[in-house]
């Protein structure tokens, strides 16, 4: 097996616990350099983390010696022009979700993946590799809940989701760094699961709004999806409700009964003619770790691509749908 040697571009909160550790943990994989341009900040990300090398310059971290793997945790900004040039530079890539800020920009790293047939990309929309949605799935592939109907989300926040790291800068919120706002940081995990389970959209539509004009960003987003197999999801996303009234959940209604679970929560619910059932999970101790090691076994030539820069395409047809002015 190769060694997969590991650079991360932008080793910033979601590197700390979710991702950075998972890639010194799983056999042939290697956490060799790290960079983020305040030096301040890499240096000590490096020295509590235990990586040999860090950089205040992505260039100067895609020329060290022996890297042959670069995962980019940036702000969605730049995700694209880091892709394509570690592309360009000869490495595989694994890209944070959302994978850019419009569909019009991950295509553009679609095109560059094409152009590259020798290289590999990922994007991190890691929950297809969590026990507890893969459970869901099959849940739904044995049909316990019949012929699944529709698909209802709700995603409803306070202005200060609890859900979302508490950072100085709060990028999130700035459409020119983010794509959006909150929607754009939590709704990629939502829907891509969606297009995990259900397969090929048929269409989709939607509309946003910034409600209570407390950021720059659009706060309450509705949007439909119709699926080639007849499955159709409504999903509706606030983030300026009352602390009380805040709820993350997912009901798929079949023809036989029901499974609710919370996207970022531990639990699967089913009720059915016959049963009601909860099952509780503890998450891994770094959330992406087992998506992770199907990357290493990618780049490996030892399995799948967990999720292709094609799939992240799709997903983000359907955030710019959703998130278009009437």
């Amino acid at each position: 097996m190769n060694t997969v040697n590991w650079g991360i571009i932008g080793c910033g909160d979601v590197t700390e616990k979710k991702s950075g550790p998972a890639f010194n943990k799983i056999g042939g994989s290697n956490l060799v350099a790290v960079m983020r341009r305040d030096a301040g900040k890499a240096a000590d990300y490096a020295l509590r983390h235990g990586v040999g090398n860090w950089y205040s310059d992505a260039d100067d971290l895609m020329n060290h010696e022996g890297l042959n793997a670069i995962y980019i945790a940036t702000p969605p900004a730049s995700h694209m022009d880091y892709a394509i040039t570690a592309l360009n530079k000869g490495f595989n890539v694994y890209i944070e979700k959302p994978v850019t800020r419009n569909a019009a920009e991950a295509r553009q790293i679609a095109d560059a993946v094409k152009q590259h047939p020798n290289q590999k990309l990922t994007v991190a929309h890691y929950r297809r590799a969590v026990p507890m949605f893969l459970k869901v799935k099959q849940l739904l592939d044995s049909e316990l809940i019949g012929e699944v109907r529709t698909v209802q989300i709700r995603m409803w926040q306070s202005r200060k989701p609890a859900l979302v790291a508490d950072v100085a800068s709060n990028w999130r919120v700035q459409p020119d760094l983010s794509g959006g706002g909150y929607f754009h940081d939590l709704a990629p995990h939502q829907l891509d699961l969606m297009l995990y389970y259900f397969g090929e959209p048929e269409r989709y539509h939607g509309f946003s709004l910034n409600q209570s004009k407390a950021t720059p960003a659009d706060d309450h987003v509705c949007g439909e999806i119709l699926f080639k197999n007849n499955v159709v999801v409504n999903g509706s996303w606030c983030f300026n409700v009352a602390e009380n009234q805040t709820t993350d959940t997912c009901e798929i209604i079949g023809t036989k009964g029901k499974i609710t679970f919370p996207f970022f929560g531990n639990y699967i619910n089913w009720k059915t003619d016959e049963e009601e059932q909860t099952l509780t999970f503890v998450h891994p101790e770094h959330i992406q770790q087992p998506m992770i090691e199907k990357i290493v076994a990618f780049f490996n030539d030892e399995g799948p691509n967990p999720c292709s820069i094609d799939e992240a395409v799709v997903l983000m047809d359907i955030l710019d749908a959703f998130t278009t002015h009437h």
